[in-house]
């Protein structure tokens, strides 16, 4: 399975991601006092999905109200099954954000 590789000590932080054969632009945030993560998705210059909260074994941008979001699923999970949550310390870590899906990820 494929992952998304996030890069804690640069968030806030933005990258370009290529996803189901779109380019898609991921802005991560943290929020330090309730210890989450959120997620932006951007079309060009275009927002699609703003200030997505990254919940566990969740898939992210699944809302009917969005449009434009990608042709893959992308869920973050913990292979090894101890976390409860998503953390600081376990993201990245044992928790990633997988991608799930017949898309193409460059």
């Amino acid at each position: 399975m494929e992952y998304i590789e996030i890069d804690k000590s640069s968030i806030p932080y933005k990258f370009d991601i290529k996803l189901g054969g779109v380019t898609y632009t991921l802005r991560i945030l943290y929020n330090s006092l309730k210890d989450f993560f959120t997620v932006d998705l951007y079309k060009g210059d275009s927002p699609i999905v703003l200030g997505e909260k990254i919940v566990l074994d969740k898939p992210l941008f699944l809302s009917s109200q969005y449009r434009d979001t990608p042709a893959v699923d992308i869920i973050p999970f913990d292979l090894t099954g101890e976390a409860e949550r998503i953390s600081f310390d376990n993201f990245n870590e044992s928790v990633f954000l997988y991608i799930l899906g017949d898309g193409n990820v460059d």
